[in-house]
């Protein structure tokens, strides 16, 4: 069974790990299914939409929320999109894993205090790849 899962990764707060997003975004593609493929999207930017696109945008992505498996989020780069999403999650029960490169951030207490969050950090990408697809695996017994 494929699994339905939402990347959450940085838009709006900053894009310096947009090709990373875009790497792990097509890994995990190999096996399942990303709802959110345009966090990958190399052309986006940090730029604002305006309100009606943001409407959009909120109405599509929490209903993606209800609707996946999992969330997967990196954030090593702080978002306040993201901090959202992961708060969204926890209200629908939806599995929440958080990953971040430790010696380039430090997570909100709100995240690290929460139980509810599963935390790991990695130091390449390639470990990220490795810690991803055993999640995945686990998760689809």
């Amino acid at each position: 069974m494929k699994l339905k899962v939402y990347f959450a990764g940085s838009i709006r707060g900053g894009r310096k790990d947009a090709s990373l997003y875009h790497d792990l975004i097509e890994e995990i593609k190999k096996t399942d299914i990303v709802l959110t493929e345009h966090i990958g999207d190399l052309s986006r930017s940090t730029l604002e939409q305006g309100r009606d696109k943001d409407s959009e945008i909120y109405f599509q992505d929490t209903n993606w929320l209800k609707e996946c498996d999992l969330l997967i989020a990196e954030c090593t780069n702080p978002s306040l999109g993201v901090g959202y999403e992961l708060a969204y999650a926890e209200r629908f029960e939806k599995p929440a894993y958080i990953f971040y490169r430790n010696k380039e951030t430090q997570l909100s207490a709100m995240l690290t205090g929460d139980p509810y969050f599963h935390i790991d950090t990695y130091e390449t990408k390639e470990e990220l790849f490795q810690k991803v697809h055993e999640l995945l695996e686990r998760t689809r017994l």
